[in-house]
């Protein structure tokens, strides 16, 4: 799938991890949304959206620009990202 990357979403607030393809052709800002609408139906009822997610590199604990393209980015497959 050379239009998307899987990388491994850690989320800190209800502390779960998920494996998760991303569009590359995508900026962050509306990424991270659709992140945070899809796990308002697999967090079971726990995860609140506050409108302020952002999408971090968990090993540099980096906050990714919401303006850029994902394929812009260091984000490749088997990267691994915070939604806090």
């Amino acid at each position: 799938m050379e239009n998307k990357v899987l990388v491994e979403l850690y989320i800190p607030t209800i502390e779960k991890k998920y494996e998760v393809f991303l569009p590359v052709s995508k900026r962050i800002g509306d990424i991270t949304t659709l992140l945070a609408k899809a796990l308002l139906d697999i967090g079971g009822g726990y995860y609140k959206i506050t409108q302020t997610e952002k999408l971090y590199s968990r090993i540099t604990g980096e906050a990714y620009n919401e303006n850029l393209i994902l394929k812009n980015t260091d984000i490749r497959n088997g990267s691994e990202l915070v939604l806090y």
